[in-house]
């Protein structure tokens, strides 16, 4: 039997000195470390540095908050109220979560919206618009379960899917069907809360700009949305006194006399003259 030779590239491998195997090696690995970090590891570098405390604070804004839900757990207002500053500065702000699609309330929305009040905090309520059902369904469902009081923040929206058996159009209209009942309920316009990239894919029809926008874009150095806003939801790896794990941080696009010309009856609470510039 003839036995075939090893082909030239096998042959000069096989001559190869050790070192060269070494180098050919560490060029391999640092190759591949590279394309780790570039594809998995660059886009969440800031969540990184978040993560072990170097938070990217946005610069030039005063009013600062935070959003909660049962996943902070039994939060000690006492403590958070004496103690909790973000960037050197108070908390004025506190939205919470109160009810998700047709049938679910947050477990701690109750006591949170009761707490939030009894310790100072503007306080405010979203719901977690839910695919699984009716935009009129979640919009009675959210008026049934929320009161919200004159020196309250507007309702929130929070909408970050898209039904798949809708199109684009009657995902719009569904979204503006809930925001319309809120808004004819509760006599104000309601808060559409989503991230950069949703708003500009799902929700850029012009008629969306007549409410408040709340913009989660996390780990940027400064809003890439062009358009008016008035929360940014920036981090969700905030750490606060009173609060056990995470903690989603806000920043308010005015003053504190702004936030509050925002709430539900303002007129009463402020006085007529704060609207006639």
């Amino acid at each position: 039997m003839t036995r075939r030779r090893p082909n030239f590239l096998v042959r000069m491998l096989q001559h190869l000195p050790g070192w060269a195997w070494w180098i050919g090696g560490g060029g391999i690995a640092a190759l591949y470390i590279y394309f780790f970090y570039y594809f998995f590891v660059s886009p969440f570098g800031f969540r990184f540095r978040a993560l072990y405390g170097d938070i990217n604070y946005p610069k030039g804004y005063e009013i600062h908050g935070i959003d909660i839900s049962h996943h902070q757990g039994n939060i000690n207002w006492q403590e958070l109220s004496e103690y909790g500053q973000i960037d050197n500065h108070p908390i004025r702000f506190v939205m919470m979560k109160a009810t998700e699609g047709a049938t679910k309330v947050d477990e701690n929305f109750h006591d949170n919206f009761f707490q939030a009040r009894e310790y100072g905090f503007t306080r405010g309520a979203y719901h977690f618009y839910s695919i699984h059902s009716a935009a009129k369904a979640q919009a009675e469902f959210f008026i049934s379960t929320v009161k919200l009081e004159n020196g309250d923040l507007p309702p929130v929206l929070d909408v970050e899917y898209k039904p798949k058996n809708q199109t684009d159009k009657q995902f719009e209209e569904s979204v503006l069907q809930w925001l319309r009942i809120v808004e004819q309920h509760y006599g104000i316009k309601p808060i559409v809360y989503t991230y950069y990239k949703f708003k500009m894919r799902y929700l850029s029809n012009p008629v969306f700009d007549r409410y408040p926008y709340w913009i989660a874009h996390y780990y940027v150095d400064e809003v890439q949305y062009k358009g008016p806003w008035k929360f940014w939801q920036y981090t969700d790896v905030g750490r606060l006194p009173g609060i056990s794990g995470y903690v989603d941080f806000n920043i308010y696009n005015g003053s504190y006399y702004d936030l509050r010309k925002m709430t539900i009856g303002a007129r009463e609470l402020i006085g007529e003259d704060a609207y006639s510039d």
